[in-house]
This record gives C-alpha cells, structure tokens and sequence, in this order.
C-alpha cells in the first residue's frame, strides 16, 4: 500500500506516524458503523413505507404540479426526521437559503428571534441584520436578541429564562447545532432537547428551530425528535450523500413547513408547485446513501483530531470526545499553517488537484477566507474539504470525505504538506 500512498508525495515518515494512530482506531470506527447501519435501515424503511417507486424518480418540469416523486421525497424526509411535514426542493440554493426561508417564513414584522447558542454563522448575520444587509429581517421590523452558551459550550439557561420572561415579542428561537467558526463544542441532540424542554416550559408559544447542518446522522436520534418544531439543512452536506447537486430541507411541523413553502412559491401555491426536473434521483440517492458517507467523513475528522493533537495542535473535538457533527476545528496559530493545511485538502482532491487554492473575500464573511473542495459538486461540504477565516486564533475547519480511504488521503497530504514546508515536525 506504501507505494501507492508515495504517488501522492507521502513520505514513510508521515505513513510511520500515522500507522499506530490508525491502529488504535479500530474500535472507534466500528460504533460509527453500526450508527451508520441504524440510520441507513432507518432511511430504507421510510422509503419503502412511502412506497418509492421507479416513477418516483422522474421528475416534473414547468409547474411541477402532481409531481409524485418529489411528494414522496417530502414523505421521506418527514418520516426519517419524524416530524409532520418536510420541504425538499432544489429551488432552495443552499444552508444559508434554507435557514434563511425558514425564518422568513415564520416571524412577522414585530416579533423578535432570540438565538440560544450565542452568535450564528457568519452568512446568518446579515440574514438577521447583525451585520446590515439589504433584505434582513431587521429590514422588515424583526428584532433581535442573543445568549451566548457558557464558556463550557453548554446552555446558559438562566440567561434563556430571563430574556423570554421579559420579551413577550420573542417567537422563535434559533439553535446552531455545529460550532460554524467559532471555538466552542458542537451541541449534542441530548443538550438541544434539554434546551428545547427549558424554553418550552417558560413559554409553550415559541418556535424551536435548529440549524442541523453538518449534524445529521451523526448520532442515532435527530433534533426533531428532541421537541426542535423545525430542523433546517443543506444537502450539499449531509444528507445530500454527495450526490445532490443543489437543494436545502426544512422537516418540521406542518404549519411551520407550510409557511415556508409558501415564502418559497407564492402565498396560494405553497407546496403544490415546483418542478424537479432531473434532481430526483439524486436527491433519493444521496439521502439512501447518506449515513454511510456521513460515517467515512466522520472516521476523517477523528483520524485529523488524533494525528494533530499529539504534535502541540489545539484541536476541536479531541480526539477522544463523542462527535455530534462532522467538522473537525484544527487551530494552527499563524495563517501559513491554515492555508498549508487546505492547500493539502486541495491536492488530494479528485477534481482540481492542480489548483492552489488562497485566501480571498467571500460573501457574507467579516474577512478573507480560503476554502479547499476538489469536489465533484461545487461548494459541497460533505465531500473532502477545508477552510478558515483568515483571521486569529487561525483556525482551520476540516470536513467531509465521501469515502474513508479519501478522508484519509487528504489528512495525511496535509501533514506532508506541513511537513515539506517546516511548520510542524513528526517524532
């Protein structure tokens, strides 16, 4: 196997390092399996109780009325997730679109969002109106308030009881379930739903939603099935199995999903509009494949923990911690450790391996950002990729690997890369 591995430029050297870590994984990896398997017999039954069918992956054009495989995709999506409704579409560009539709859809001019876990991600900001941006919700007369999480990355439930008390405008509060850029802990679905239970108690008329991006099939239960009224994603991550080429997911209750779909069409129109065109497929594919490719990229981000952290690296879970996400932080402290990290991630790509990715402005962010994703489709994050704000502590965010022997591939390219370039020397 050696010999393949030097093909890509790695030494004996780094193989050397990482051959006891990889050994010392075995056990680790086998419960990733078996939660692997549960979710996906979970997906294949929901998939036959909603009775998919070889007509179910045709697909609609024009108005999409009477399309039975997107209605049966929606059915799914609702019976996995176990909640009343979900809205699947490929009309919703992307995670932020879908969190963004989400409470668009479900907060009127007057009312307040209040976010529990402490500031969103950073595109979120200017869809709420933190940073100003043209269309936010603070536009249309929303406000907004905040509690941030303890400095243990729990809930700070005094602080939620004491701003719902006195905010009797708040009607939905939004929770983040993977840490975006910041260093804190991913939130576990049994931290949510003790959080869901707390805001509940004080106030059984507000709306839970979680942004659940990078955390389904993870574990064994979702956010919905911990009391979340709504639980929003992307599925060029997850739960789009790497084969989804564009849409986003809103699964929740049928009023909350109604109001979105109607924000999303047109008030009349809702969900009995959309067409598919040819995405069906792929949309049921990636789903079925899901868990499986969420496991491969979840083996990645623990073989990252475990290889950095013995070098002096601050690493984000350790190497030990449950994961309730996919994302594994890396803190380099200079910016030529961030960008020799993704420009690593880049090599080992399948697509664009030649390109030198850099930092530069992005949309939506406060400063310049690198991003590394070789990938087959453009900007997903569940297939092998990297980036980081460009900006102190320097931290780096790894994620995806639609196989285990390609996350593991990328890693080790980019402690070769670290390496050859003298910012990190191996025992």
């Amino acid at each position: 196997m050696r010999s393949i591995y030097r093909q890509f430029g790695i030494t004996d050297k780094v193989l050397d390092y990482a051959a006891p870590v990889l050994a010392g994984l075995t056990e680790r990896f086998r419960q990733i399996d078996e939660t692997a398997e549960y979710n996906q017999l979970r997906i294949i039954k929901a998939m036959q109780e909603a009775h998919i069918g070889e007509a179910s992956l045709k697909g609609t054009t024009g108005y999409g009325y009477d399309d039975i495989g997107r209605e049966g995709l929606e059915k799914v999506y609702a019976s996995y997730f176990h909640t009343e409704d979900a809205l699947v579409r490929p009309q919703i560009t992307c995670g932020t679109h879908a969190l963004a539709l989400a409470l668009m859809s479900n907060l009127r001019p007057g009312d307040i969002l209040l976010s529990a876990a402490g500031a969103p991600y950073d595109t979120l900001q200017e869809v709420i109106g933190i940073r100003p941006s043209r269309g936010s919700l603070a536009e249309y007369g929303i406000g907004y308030r905040q509690v941030d999480l303890l400095p243990d990355s729990t809930f700070d439930f005094e602080g939620i009881k004491a701003v719902l008390s006195k905010e009797p405008a708040i009607r939905l509060v939004t929770i983040q379930r993977s840490k975006g850029y910041q260093d804190r802990r991913t939130l576990s679905v049994e931290q949510i739903g003790e959080a869901i239970s707390a805001i509940k108690e004080i106030r059984p008329d507000v709306l839970c939603m979680v942004d659940n991006c990078y955390g389904e099939f993870v574990e064994r239960s979702e956010p919905s099935d911990a009391g979340a009224d709504m639980i929003v994603g992307s599925l060029i991550k997850n739960p789009g199995g790497g084969l989804a080429p564009i849409g986003g997911y809103i699964a929740g209750t049928r009023e909350c999903v109604e109001n979105a779909a109607v924000r999303l069409t047109s008030p009349g129109l809702g969900k009995e509009v959309g067409a598919t065109l040819d995405v069906l497929p792929s949309f049921f594919q990636g789903f079925f494949m899901g868990p499986t490719v969420s496991a491969s990229a979840l083996k990645g981000a623990i073989l990252a923990a475990s290889l950095y952290e013995p070098l002096g690296f601050s690493v984000l879970p350790d190497s030990k911690e449950e994961r309730h996400d996919i994302i594994q932080a890396i803190t380099f402290g200079t910016p030529e450790g961030v960008i020799a990290f993704c420009q690593g991630i880049q090599a080992a790509s399948p697509v664009d391996s030649f390109v030198a990715c850099e930092p530069a402005p992005m949309p939506g962010y406060d400063s310049q950002v690198i991003m590394a994703a070789g990938a087959f489709v453009s900007g997903s994050s569940i297939e092998l990729s990297a980036d980081g704000p460009i900006k102190p502590p320097y931290n780096v965010y790894f994620q995806g690997g639609l196989t285990w022997p390609h996350a593991k591939l990328g890693i080790l390219k980019t402690l070769q890369n670290l390496l050859d370039r003298g910012l990190v020397t191996l025992p």
